[in-house]
């Protein structure tokens, strides 16, 4: 680790031209040897009250510390958090919800983030989560001033453990002075954005072992009625497929969703990178670190982002997710799949795009009677709906004039690859979509392939844009 961090030094003196390549090389290297660290993670910091100060290391000795915690197999860092407002419960609760907030110099969203976080879930709900926030400003008076609002707002939510204040001391964050000056930022952007990576970290610490799941928020955001009910619907369809990171929103850091198993990693990973780059960047490289190569984002968007006016400087930020709705709980499933087609493919417009959640599609040329788009669960499913829409709006000509849509069982070998040996059909399409609701109810088996065929040939090139499916319940075992 000593090499490593001498690298880390020689780094300052590259040229610019040099310095992501060798920052890419860097990331893999770390991450992939902290890959093999044991899974064990017990993060339990020393709490005290607001006021309380002890002697600590410097901060650059504890920045060396962070590359050394990568080779101890308990994957701590060592932070003595204060509790501000409320306490954890010895339960484990599914979800934990993350927020980090700072002083403002214009407007202030927390307290309406956090009301809208409780009045957005029901009863039933809100005993699955535990809210934390993470006040991030080093201005005692503020965060003090701050937690007796919070607590008379939410004293109820307080007590009954769902929400917790907690923050990390100063003396705990690395050097924010003499920063890099990656991609020729100004240096308070560099420091904000350094800063911000190091309060993500230690909020990330210090909720490894509150739930199963956290899902990261910013401190100016709406959330969607029942919000947890649509991602605990799109976890069920995940079970037995790997993943690191799931979007429910396309905008910063907002709305992403990890196991917390993975949490020690990552707040690893932000503390040694923290002046490289901003947090929402760092995020691609950990995730494709961590093997998950495409991004895997759920529309509609669960959360949206309120604020005006950023935390960086009061400078304007009306940043909106159009792909936002307040009553987003029949979020499509898209069980884990494999995706065939036999339609002449056009440039990088493969299959997998039209059964992807990101805005991309299939694209091909045209097809002939008999071509098919194929999917093929991983494990047999429970489907309630199905939803197909071809062509785009500037290609209105590029969609499925004559098709049929089906679904089968029986999954067998064949020298092509694998097929369902046995096919219903649901219906067909019409202006290029089909719809049809309650396919459980119209189907007595567990699906395992779903098939568009096309029954007549055309001129036209196809485009199927999405393909969106809703299971009833978790797939089943073969």
């Amino acid at each position: 680790m000593r090499r490593v961090w001498k690298s880390l030094d020689k780094m300052r003196c590259l040229r610019k031209r040099s310095t992501i390549p060798f920052l890419g090389f860097l990331i893999t290297f770390l991450l992939f040897l902290n890959l093999y660290i044991e899974d064990g993670y017990v993060l339990e910091g020393d709490k005290r009250p607001l006021r309380e100060t002890s002697a600590r290391p410097s901060s650059a000795e504890r920045y060396v510390h962070t590359f050394r915690d990568l080779s101890n197999s308990s994957g701590t860092i060592n932070v003595t958090y204060r509790y501000l407002a409320g306490a954890p419960l010895n339960r484990k609760k599914y979800l934990t919800i993350g927020l980090s907030s700072v002083k403002r110099k214009r407007g202030n969203y927390l307290l309406e983030t956090i009301k809208s976080i409780f009045d957005q879930s029901s009863y039933e709900e809100l005993k699955e989560i535990v809210v934390v926030v993470h006040l991030a400003d080093f201005d005692l008076v503020w965060c003090e001033n701050l937690v007796q609002e919070i607590t008379r707002k939410f004293a109820h939510h307080i007590i009954a453990g769902r929400l917790l204040v907690i923050q990390a001391p100063e003396e705990f964050y690395p050097s924010l002075d003499g920063l890099k000056r990656n991609y020729n930022d100004p240096e308070d952007r560099v420091r904000f954005r350094s800063k911000q990576n190091a309060d993500y970290a230690f909020l990330l610490n210090f909720c490894t072992n509150l739930s199963h799941f956290y899902v990261m928020l910013e401190d100016d955001v709406r959330c969607s009625r029942n919000f947890l009910t649509a991602l605990k619907k799109v976890i069920t369809s995940r079970e037995g497929s790997y993943w690191v990171m799931l979007e429910f929103s396309k905008l910063g850091y907002i709305g992403k969703l990890y196991h917390s198993r993975d949490l020690p990693r990552l707040a690893h990973f932000l503390l040694m990178f923290y002046q490289e780059m901003p947090c929402d960047w760092l995020l691609i490289h950990f995730r494709g670190l961590l093997a998950q190569k495409d991004v895997m984002r759920f529309k509609p968007s669960l959360f949206q982002h309120m604020g005006y006016y950023s935390s960086y400087k009061g400078a304007e930020n009306k940043l909106k997710d159009d792909d936002f709705e307040e009553d987003a709980v029949d979020i499509p499933d898209n069980p884990p799949a494999s995706t065939y087609t036999n339609i002449n493919v056009f440039e990088n417009y493969d299959a997998t795009k039209a059964y992807s959640t990101v805005d991309e599609y299939f694209w091909g040329k045209p097809p002939s009677t008999g071509d098919f788009f194929l999917i093929i669960f991983n494990k047999s499913t429970k489907i309630s709906k199905i939803k197909i829409a071809t062509g785009s709006d500037d290609r209105q000509n590029d969609v499925l004039h004559h098709g049929a849509l089906e679904v089968g069982e029986k999954l067998v070998g064949t020298k092509k690859g694998k097929q369902c040996s046995s096919f219903i059909t649901l219906g067909e399409f019409k202006n290029g979509n089909i719809e049809v609701q309650d396919v459980d109810h119209k189907i007595a088996f567990d699906i395992e392939c779903v098939r568009i065929v096309v029954t007549a040939g055309q001129k036209e090139w196809l485009i199927i844009r999405s393909i969106s499916l809703w299971t009833t319940q978790p797939p089943s075992s073969q």
